[in-house]
């Protein structure tokens, strides 16, 4: 399939693209909202010249934030356009950049010749950064015809995605060759796209930037001083985060074993979206279970045994209050959420064994003895048990996940001198 027909078949999907915006709707509202964004009608004012950031979602904005914040930082004359696909991923880079009035923010339109054309009409952006995946032909080509340099930022790609990308190699071989720079996060990825048509010279392996993640020192010390108000100094506390649909009632079913053995265990249950806050709450009650919502602000109390993380943007904080870590998107083959987010906080990690999306993070992660894998809600709540039982093991495995984040630092900096040399060009 070449660029014409994927173009043709796109407006002909359009019915189906708007059928699936009012369903998703129906679940979370916003996806009603700024429709006409999707086709570059209605943009926000937008200041022209600066850099485009594109992460799709609310993963990506948050990997894409200490970027976004050290480009800030080296232009200071730029305005930045931050894009997403996603409303929970419009409301995080609104949080994350809430202070800072060079940020511009807009949904991304879809890749349709025309909405592309319209977008760069608006923003003239000198440099366009897309995180990690996110790959669309029409707009990567639109940036091409007008010498816009095209950057992928933090890229990965598993062996599945590749070789759907191989399927349309006629579509997608062109698409790569029109990229400046793909700084790939492992040397498999990097021959995953050459293989796939990508330029050697514009391959850079500069590690994964989620290795540099700085934590603020005060986090450790609010969350010291929220379970102090619990009362739960001395509570064994363990965190579900990042949960997907059929993941809950795993987790949920885990915590009940747990509690034959800590009658006074608390779970920290923080499902990855927000249209299912609801739910959860619901299922949580249904299932017996004593539950306080975080948005709410109630206090937890002794009798509280669950504390749903309905919250967005505090996802650090939660892991914080917690002693061991279980990181969702692994029970399901989702293929797993980022466990350099607990390890950064010295907390040993348990994930479910569909890790695909951090082969070689998890990979590392196992060998250092940071993380331990499960398979079932037995598995789980054994393995929660063990480290609430071997307070030294779980240090030691905390520090296990700190030492490997420590030694893989250095990523941002490779990838952002890559990024100079694009717009010095």
């Amino acid at each position: 399939m070449n660029r014409t027909l994927y173009s043709c078949l796109f407006y002909l999907a359009l019915p189906l693209v708007a059928l699936r915006l009012w369903l998703r709707a129906r679940k979370a509202p916003a996806y009603a909202q700024r429709v006409g964004e999707r086709f570059s009608y209605g943009l926000p004012v937008l200041q022209p010249g600066g850099i485009w950031v594109h992460a799709v979602s609310v993963g990506e904005s948050i990997a894409a934030a200490p970027m976004v914040r050290a480009l800030l930082e080296r232009y200071p004359q730029l305005p930045i356009t931050v894009t997403c696909m996603t409303p929970t991923g419009s409301e995080r880079i609104q949080a994350l950049f809430a202070n800072e009035p060079r940020i511009q923010h807009c949904y991304l339109p879809y890749d349709l010749p025309c909405a592309a054309k319209r977008f760069l009409d608006r923003v003239q952006p000198k440099l366009a950064v897309i995180m990690e995946t996110e790959l669309w032909p029409n707009h990567i080509h639109a940036c091409a015809q007008r010498g816009i340099p095209v950057a992928l930022a933090n890229g990965r790609l598993s062996a599945r995605s590749a070789k759907g990308y191989g399927r349309f190699a006629k579509l997608t071989a062109p698409m790569l060759a029109e990229m400046n720079l793909l700084a790939v996060q492992t040397h498999t990825e990097a021959q995953r796209f050459l293989s796939l048509g990508a330029r050697p010279q514009a391959v850079d392996v500069t590690g994964s930037i989620k290795f540099d993640l700085t934590i603020d020192p005060q986090l450790s010390v609010r969350a010291a001083a929220l379970r102090e108000q619990w009362g739960a100094s001395q509570r064994p506390v363990w965190i579900a985060a990042s949960t997907h649909e059929g993941e809950d009632e795993v987790v949920l079913a885990a915590h009940r074993r747990l509690l034959e053995n800590y009658p006074n265990a608390l779970l920290i249950l923080v499902p990855r979206h927000q249209e299912r806050f609801g739910p959860m709450f619901e299922l949580s009650e249904r299932e017996g279970f004593a539950t306080v919502r975080r948005s709410t602000g109630d206090p937890v109390t002794a009798q509280t045994s669950v504390l749903l993380g309905d919250t967005m943007g505090e996802l650090l904080f939660l892991y914080a209050l917690a002693d061991s870590a279980f990181v969702g998107g692994s029970l399901v083959p989702t293929g797993g959420h980022n466990p350099l987010e607990p390890a950064a906080l010295a907390l040993p990690v348990i994930m479910g064994p569909h890790v695909f999306n951090f082969l070689e993070i998890t990979a590392m992660m196992r060998d250092a003895g940071a993380l331990r894998e499960v398979d079932d809600a037995e598995g789980l709540a054994e393995a929660v048990r063990q480290l609430f039982e071997l307070p030294q093991d779980a240090r030691r495995m905390g520090q296990a996940g700190l030492g490997v984040m420590q030694a893989n630092q250095g990523a941002l900096k490779r990838l952002l001198d890559g990024l100079d040399r694009l717009l010095a060009h």
